[in-house]
């Protein structure tokens, strides 16, 4: 199922603000003529926020310094769309422009950041300054996140290496080998004493940080493995029968479901601790990100643009499945019982509780945004254009009366 979309101008907001200011918006839909049209200021408030009247269908509700409200009805189609700008947008961090390939935000108030000539880029969430680089890793650095301390960050790429590094010193603290491609993405079990990652060798580990040691080896069989996160389940649900017993490195895995998203267009569900598969869901492509939106529910994306969101207890049957880009969807971010899915067209948009797009956020023109994350107090994305655009919770959530 196709959805519908209203796509306004990336730079809206700077367009607007001036006398005779113009932004252009767009309505379309597949199996429908698509509508061009216009929002033009015709006045200026005291407060320089302009007012906006448009046509076709399109209708302003409301406008502010960094948020537009946009109906749409036409032929029985009625939308409302909300486009919210960033507040701040970092060009110092990545300077030489590279595409920001990954990225992760703590709540001390740091980042860190890999763009595609395999620099790592620590630096204060607030300002965008660079703090220090994180050198050790040869080629493209793919994945990078913050231990739950915030102040250890576990990295991947195409050396086939994981790295622990210390975000105060920027030493690299272990160095764990195994894998035999790049790796794509990770995941942290608990406190972080294991932890997960998979690749484009076909397989997911299980690791030990202490002894940078493979505990375990996940083969899926479904090509390479683009994505990976975990969860805890509900106490009756059925991870599979236990055929082992865990050693004294294994921490934490009992009770954890990992998915594993396959380039060949599966989603598997496996039991952490029982190493048993759970499920696997025919995603059609492949699955390029997925993340649980509750202890049940969990979304996930593909190359072709389809999003899928499903309920691990009846996986066979989705809750829903759409396409809303003409891209792939590139990652998912939870945020406050919805999710925010960024993709290769550029749109960076959040699906609500009631799987419905209520808001998108602007600034990339039709450049990949590969990756959003939050810290609590705004939603920061990673864009093929080497900016990292940073948006405020508070606008954010006023949009979803939150």
């Amino acid at each position: 199922m196709a959805a519908s979309r209203v796509i306004l101008q990336s730079d809206f907001n700077s367009a607007l603000r001036d006398k005779d200011g113009k932004a252009w918006i767009s309505y379309k839909c597949q199996g429908k003529d698509s509508i061009h049209s216009y929002l033009k200021t015709t006045e200026l408030s005291e407060s320089r926020i302009p007012y906006v009247s448009s046509s076709d269908g399109f209708s302003v509700q409301s406008v502010s310094e960094r948020r537009i409200d946009i109906n749409f009805e036409n032929d029985g189609e009625s939308l409302r769309r909300t486009f919210i700008a960033p507040a701040m947008t970092f060009s110092s961090i990545h300077k030489e422009r590279k595409s920001v390939h990954c990225m992760d935000v703590t709540l001390g108030g740091l980042g860190v950041s890999s763009d595609s000539e395999g620099r790592l880029k620590v630096w204060e969430s607030g300002s965008g300054d660079v703090r220090r680089d994180l050198e050790g890793h040869f080629g493209d650095v793919y994945t990078c996140q913050f231990f739950p301390s915030g102040i250890v960050i576990l990295t991947g790429g195409a050396d086939m290496q994981l790295k622990i590094w210390s975000a105060e010193t920027g030493q690299c603290a272990a160095t764990l080998r195994g894998h035999k491609a790049g790796i794509l993405e990770t995941a942290i079990v608990d406190r972080g004493r294991n932890i997960v990652s998979c690749a484009r060798d076909g397989t997911s580990r299980l690791w030990d940080c202490s002894t940078q040691q493979c505990l375990v080896t996940v083969e899926t069989e479904g090509g390479n493995v683009n994505c990976c996160t975990l969860q805890a389940t509900p106490p009756d649900y059925d991870l599979g029968t236990q055929s082992h017993t865990p050693g004294e490195q294994e921490v934490g895995t009992a009770g954890k479901l990992l998915l594993l998203g396959c380039e060949r267009g599966y989603l598997q569900g496996y039991g952490l601790q029982t190493r048993q598969k759970v499920f696997e869901l025919d995603c059609h492509d492949a699955v390029n990100c997925c993340r649980f939106v509750s202890e049940t529910c969990v979304a996930c994306g593909t190359q072709d643009g389809h999003i899928t969101i499903t309920d691990i207890r009846n996986i066979r049957m989705p809750l829903r499945e759409w396409k809303e880009t003409r891209n792939a969807i590139l990652s998912i971010l939870p945020y406050k019982g919805g999710f925010f899915t960024s993709t290769g067209d550029g749109s960076c948009f959040y699906v609500d509780q009631s799987q419905e797009t209520v808001l998108e956020l602007c600034g990339a023109d039709c450049d990949p945004v590969y990756r959003a994350v939050s810290d609590g107090a705004a939603v920061y994305t990673a864009c093929r254009d080497g900016l990292i655009r940073k948006y405020q919770s508070a606008d954010i959530d006023q949009c979803l009366q939150l």
